[in-house]
């Protein structure tokens, strides 16, 4: 593996630069993804800014606000890591909501949240226009190898000790999501950009697998 150190704002800005720099006839998708330990929302709430200064509309989204209701993520228990990597995402609703209104043919108009896991009741958010070449920021764990139309990945890795170190003891759970993760998206594969975030005030950009 071959990694090139970076600052983080360093990051923020060649991230910018790439994104303000692509499709700009269309609407462009990033997704910004990452195991909460690696908070991939910081991330992309950084770049809001500076994308704007370049001269594009963003819309900010978290995958967070598009999970299943209650009753469907916890049917099977609520620390069930199989359930959790397979069933707590709402992929059809995020598809519907806010990837498809984003292809050539869209609407342009995307629902920033559809559902308040902590309330468990539909948020009732409303449709925000996007203006022609804009971008939509989503983070979110576990996002790629579903086959969801982004145009632009950013994956947020972590060495396995650093994930099992950062992640709280009521969280410790999951891992075994992360684990399956790893084998089966091969994210650092995937992922058009990976940042190896083990030191998150010392980040690099992993340059070959």
């Amino acid at each position: 593996m071959r990694v090139r150190p970076i600052s983080p704002s360093l990051v923020v800005t060649e991230l910018s630069d790439r994104i303000a720099g692509s499709g700009r006839g269309s609407w462009l998708r990033v997704a910004i993804d990452g195991a909460p330990p690696a908070a991939p929302w910081d991330l992309a709430d950084a770049l809001v800014s500076p994308l704007r200064a370049l001269g594009r509309d963003v819309v900010r989204v978290s995958a967070r606000d598009f999970l299943r209701p209650a009753s469907l993520r916890f049917e099977f228990g609520r620390d069930d890591p199989d359930v959790y990597y397979d069933e707590w995402l709402d992929v059809n609703g995020l598809v519907r909501e806010v990837l498809a209104p984003l292809e050539p043919s869209g609407t342009g108009k995307v629902l920033p949240s559809l559902w308040d896991a902590e309330l468990d009741r539909a948020t009732r958010a409303r449709y925000v226009p996007l203006q022609p070449g804009g971008v939509c920021l989503l983070d979110g764990s576990l996002l790629l190898g579903r086959g969801l139309p982004f145009d632009l990945t950013v994956h947020l890795t972590l060495s396995s000790r650093a994930l099992a170190r950062r992640t709280p003891d009521d969280q410790r759970w999951t891992l075994p999501a992360y684990a399956r993760y790893e084998t089966e998206a091969a994210p650092l594969r995937s992922a058009d950009i990976v940042l190896k975030m083990d030191d998150p005030g010392h980040p690099a950009i992993i340059t070959e697998v």
